[in-house]
């Protein structure tokens, strides 16, 4: 893989073991899928399917010794009760369709000396969920709170899924998928050498994109399956993901209580409210959402011809890792200048590798608390995203590193087939003392939110 100065080109974003073809898909429509079925079922009742009836031995006996009378009576108490056994249903997380509200336990995170109590425990099957807002709808997973897909109206009122994804969850917990439309966490982007010093103390983390750690390490918040603590139906429909990141994940210090709230606004926006509380250690957390979006439809081929508005006048410069230096280049005059809407393909050329670089957000026009980061519009179908956000940087990635992965109903997404911005902290912040800080005291909380408006222009 070519390593050029300067230039962030080989991607954050391609798992090591991305190489590895992930499952053909077998469900074509993803709000169909239920995974999986034994996962619900106990194993007892898993053993009841092949195993004879312990009693069947004293039946047989009995039969040799018994009047009539009573081997039809005994006979009925056995047949009873293996139909009782064999048509009792096996549990279900799916949500109710009649309620309009939907509230599970969630257990409140427990002190370190007693969280090993609950690591035994199995966690919950993977599933999805749909948000129907009218406008647009979603399906979101508990594994790694991912956006599976996201029908959004064209300029003719015709839906059309734009993000990149696929049919089985399988690929987004084993290491195959490119970390489509997760929250990564615990610190998303790179991490120098897998260290940092914090408090006197130096931290090694697992080295999962060699020399460095990437978003969050071999098992981030995209792979572990999330707790649902809410779901809710109706005009305004969320989800509320929670999860409990313990001391010493991945290497990072602390335990740190996460949440994350998807719901849709006003039929056509997507809101996401993340937030994190350290509960006894000081710790960088830096969370994004990591959907490529493809607004021609996940099917449609490439995006070069969609354009771009990135409101940041400024790049961090990165070294040969892609790791930045710490300088801020201006982006007047060079292929990164995004400040009015350009079009991908026109410059992408004069970038080895394709796009893959931080923005620093300058927050000229704001809504609810939030900047306007950038407008992304797409020609054939008219359609329009805005991002808002009100974190200090945004990372714009061009997919350099699909190379025909197999997604949704079988489409293949080849170089450039999906664009990423992902609004974060800055790369490698937390050993970078003159960027914005990503480091969160005990009892003090992160937050990020970020919106996703839909239009056609």
């Amino acid at each position: 893989m070519e390593q050029l100065v300067g230039v962030h080109n080989h991607h954050h974003h391609h798992h090591s073991s991305s190489s590895l073809s992930p499952r053909t898909p077998t469900h074509p429509l993803p709000h169909l899928l239920r995974l999986p079925s034994n996962r619900l079922r106990s194993p007892d009742h898993l053993h009841h399917q092949h195993q004879p009836h312990p009693s069947s031995h004293a039946v047989s006996k009995a039969l040799r010794v018994t009047p009539p009378f009573f081997l039809v009576l005994l006979a009925a108490v056995y047949l009873l009760a293996s139909f009782t056994i064999f048509s009792s249903p096996a549990a279900s997380l799916r949500p109710s369709k009649n309620r309009a509200k939907l509230l599970l336990p969630m257990a409140a995170p427990s002190p370190p000396a007693l969280s090993s109590s609950s690591s035994s425990l199995p966690p919950p099957p993977p599933e999805l969920f749909e948000l129907d807002g009218g406008g647009i709808r979603a399906w979101i997973s508990n594994v790694g709170a991912t956006v599976t897909s996201l029908l959004v109206p064209d300029k003719n009122g015709v839906l059309g899924d734009v993000v990149l994804g696929f049919d089985s969850l399988d690929p987004y917990q084993n290491g195959t998928s490119p970390y489509f439309g997760c929250i990564i966490g615990r610190v998303a982007n790179r991490i120098k050498d897998g260290k940092f010093t914090l408090n006197d103390k130096q931290y090694s983390l697992a080295i999962n994109n060699p020399p460095n750690t990437l978003h969050g390490g071999f098992k981030g918040f995209d792979k572990i399956i999330w707790e649902v603590a809410e779901y809710m139906k109706g005009e305004n429909p969320s989800i509320t993901f929670k999860y409990y990141s313990k001391d010493g994940e991945e290497g990072f210090p602390g335990d740190v209580s996460v949440t994350a709230r998807y719901s849709i606004l006003a039929s056509t926006t997507l809101k996401l409210e993340m937030e994190a509380i350290p509960l006894n250690k000081a710790t960088p957390i830096s969370l994004a959402q990591h959907t490529y979006w493809n607004l021609a439809g996940h099917n449609s081929g490439d995006v070069l011809s969609h354009t771009v508005q990135i409101l940041g006048s400024q790049i961090t410069l990165v070294d040969e890792t892609s790791i930045p230096t710490g300088e801020m280049m201006p982006v007047s005059g060079s292929p990164f200048n995004f400040l009015t809407e350009t079009t991908i393909g026109s410059r992408i050329a004069q970038v080895p590798g394709g796009y893959d670089h931080n923005f620093v957000i300058d927050c000229g026009e704001v809504k609810s608390g939030l900047c306007h980061v950038a407008k992304v519009t797409d020609p054939s179908s008219s359609r329009v995203l805005d991002i808002w956000a009100d974190a200090p940087g945004v990372q714009f990635y061009t997919g350099n590193f699909l190379n025909g992965i197999v997604g949704k109903g079988g489409a293949v997404y080849g170089k450039h087939a999906g664009l990423c911005l992902e609004t974060q902290g800055f790369p490698n912040a937390v050993n970078q003392p003159n960027f914005p800080s990503v480091v969160v005291q005990p009892g003090e909380k992160y937050s990020h939110t970020m919106l996703f408006e839909f239009s056609t222009k």
